[in-house]
Formats: C-alpha cells, structure tokens, sequence
C-alpha cells in the first residue's frame, strides 16, 4: 500500500501541516503554482515528487513539465494544472489530478476520476485550504480529505 499526497497551488506557501502530510507520503503529485523556486525545493527534499507548472509558474519554472502521466500501484495518474486545457479524459487514465480553480472536488467522469485537491497555500477566494491523501494498493484507492487550518 503506498500513500500519496496530492496537493495544489501552494503559492509560495508550504504551511506545516502541509509539510506534516508531506511526510509521511510515499509518493507526492503537485498540480501546478508552486510560485517560486523556494517551494519547488521544499518539496524535492522528499521523495518520489511529481510536479507540473502552473499558470503562475511560467516565469519560475520552464523546466516543469505542463503533464506528466505516472502509474503507482497500478493507478495511472495524469497530472496537469488547467484542466480546461484538456478536451476529454486522456486515454488510458483512472485518476485526473488538476489544479488551478482552488475548489476541492472528486468526481467521476469519463471513465476516470477527476482530481481536485484545492489549495493549500494562501486562503483565496474564501475557499477552503485543503489537499487529498490517498491509500493506493493494486489498483484500488481511498481518499481522505485533509482540510488545513490557518
């Protein structure tokens, strides 16, 4: 069983129940606007980091790949920030992970769910800030929502 964290949107801002989250994963999944080279850092100092760029990353990040598609625990993952970006579910995907609208939501759609973890850097929008923990083996997942406090 391997646990992931999926988070979104840090903005610059890795709170330390975030960074709590972070340590205990196995495998990390960030869907883009990191903000600055400081969090990208951050983060690499864990292992198994799967990070995008975000709309707000452009400047920061060129060397940040726009999607990433990965399979962990025979769960194949497709990362992107914008997830107006894509048409339709990409082909042979279980899990959507996007960012980008700050709003947690898990939904199935497509074939696939479609992965929202919400943001967990700076309160926007008077949105929760929250990120998705999931337990993954063979195939099968339960998610756990994680809501952040300020």
């Amino acid at each position: 069983m391997k646990r992931i964290v999926i988070l979104s949107d840090t903005h610059g801002l890795l709170r330390p129940r975030v960074l709590e989250e972070l340590g205990k994963a196995d495998v990390i999944l960030h869907a883009g606007d990191l903000d600055n080279r400081e969090t990208l850092e951050a983060l690499e100092r864990f292992d198994n980091v799967y990070a995008v760029r975000g709309n707000c990353d452009a400047y920061w990040f060129n060397d940040l790949p726009e999607t990433i598609q990965l399979e962990v625990e025979e769960i194949r993952f497709f990362l992107i920030h914008d997830k107006s970006r894509l048409p339709c579910r990409p082909a042979k995907t279980d899990v959507v992970v996007f960012g980008h609208t700050h709003s947690p939501c898990a939904e199935s759609r497509d074939g696939a769910l479609w992965l929202n973890p919400g943001s967990c850097g700076p309160r926007r929008y008077g949105k929760p800030v929250s990120l998705c923990c999931m337990e993954a083996e063979e195939g099968r997942y339960h998610l756990e929502w994680v809501e952040i406090p300020d």
